[in-house]
């Protein structure tokens, strides 16, 4: 029986408080999210066309990949807590970069600079992994990423409102002073968890091979990797399918943002209760398998010509659904096949799911034209769902070979 280690709330000799984790893993998702309502204004703001403000989150997400790649050997040679803390300094410079900015191309780099705050979202679940073992593990990153999906739910809402009323820039002050408090959090509650370093850097990228070539890392990462690919896919397009096709203004983009959030919040919820009584691989399926079908409905109805904004966002919420009960079990299989190497493998896992993520954004962004409609968004996000499913199938099928 694995004994959980004492954690004291505000107290930085033992490890994080929950709370902590889960503001850890919300602040990069809000990042992410919240001034999603404000590209296209963004777009007139500093006069350019809609696919080169489309690039904030496509580079957004490809600085994520290469920065997870760094994060995991980081932390596993110094450490959880000063990667943590030196991530929020400077996400905090970063986004005062990005309110300051008088170009398009300069407010670009800071927001690729802003993806350094990734560290908190890939080392909370290798904090998670330090303290409690497999299936628990799962059970406590559903519960995290299930706390940390109320800044998606909410994120966009609140930055739509904040752009129709106060213009973008002040989403990205919200976002400042939230990465301030943050910060101070983190320093006063966050003890370190890690209790193995590598005796050099380069020793810790020495053991990625071992990773790669594990055949059951590789399917739980690609199970991982399309399914939020589907979500990606989605944040890329919506914008332009909610303002071009459908003539939507900010707050009510915010809110069909909030609405897939909310499958989410309840996707990360099912994680936490039955993870450790269903298994990894069985919440997987199921999730797969639930945001595979509804948006292959909503593909469907589309054809048959029901092509309305209704039927495009209706389905929208079984994406978050299916994620929030794919993503935290797929992670925690990922930090389970070689548990020494936790956070390599958050890090490498981050890497593929978010560099992933970003060539699939970039692609819904380029392949959308008000002539084409929705119809190439849909069936991007219908074929990640789907190739989901597939990978997860692989990974239950190899164990049983094995068994």
């Amino acid at each position: 029986m694995t004994l959980k280690p004492e954690v004291r709330y505000l107290d930085r000799t033992t490890p994080p408080h929950i709370s902590t984790l889960i503001l850890l893993a919300a602040l990069p998702a809000l990042s992410m999210n919240m001034f999603l309502p404000s590209i296209p204004a963004m777009a007139d703001d500093f006069s350019v066309d809609y696919r080169v403000m489309q690039l904030s989150v496509s580079l957004y997400l490809a600085m994520t990949a290469i920065l997870q790649l760094l994060i995991g050997p980081l932390s596993d040679r110094y450490g959880r807590r000063p990667i943590i803390l030196w991530g929020g300094a400077i996400f905090i410079i970063a986004t005062l970069g990005c309110i300051l900015s008088p170009t398009a191309e300069i407010f670009l780099a800071f927001r690729m600079l802003q993806a350094v705050i990734a560290t908190g979202m890939a080392l909370s679940r290798a904090v998670i992994r330090d303290m409690v073992p497999g299936a628990e593990a799962a059970s406590m990153i559903g519960y995290v990423t299930m706390g940390m999906s109320l800044s998606p739910m909410l994120g966009p809402l609140v930055g739509g409102i904040l752009d129709t009323y106060f213009g973008w820039q002040a989403t990205f002050w919200v976002l400042m002073i939230l990465g301030v408090m943050l910060l101070a959090l983190s320093w006063v509650d966050l003890g370190e968890t890690s209790t193995t370093k590598s005796t050099s850097f380069s020793a810790q990228f020495k053991q990625y091979p071992e990773l790669l070539l594990s055949r059951r890392f590789w399917g739980y990462a690609l199970s991982a990797t399309f399914a939020a690919g589907a979500f990606f896919a989605y944040l890329g397009g919506a914008p332009f399918i909610g303002k071009e096709l459908f003539q939507m203004n900010a707050i009510w983009l915010g809110l069909s943002f909030g609405a897939v959030s909310a499958g989410y919040l309840v996707g990360n919820f099912i994680s936490g209760r039955f993870s450790t009584r269903i298994g990894v691989n069985r919440m997987i399926l199921f999730g797969t398998a639930i945001a595979t079908l509804g948006i292959s409905c909503s593909l469907a109805l589309f054809y048959l010509g029901f092509d309305s904004p209704l039927v495009f966002f209706a389905f929208m919420p079984t994406i978050g659904l299916g994620n929030g009960m794919t993503l935290p079990n797929a992670n925690a299989g990922m930090l389970s096949v070689r548990p020494s190497l936790a956070g390599s493998a958050a890090g490498l896992g981050g890497a593929l799911l978010v560099g992933g993520g970003a060539a699939i954004a970039a692609l819904s962004g380029s392949l959308l034209t008000v002539e084409s409609g929705a119809f190439p968004l849909l069936w991007l996000m219908a074929g990640c769902s789907a190739l989901s499913f597939v990978m997860i199938l692989y990974v239950i099928g190899r164990e049983r070979a094995l068994a």
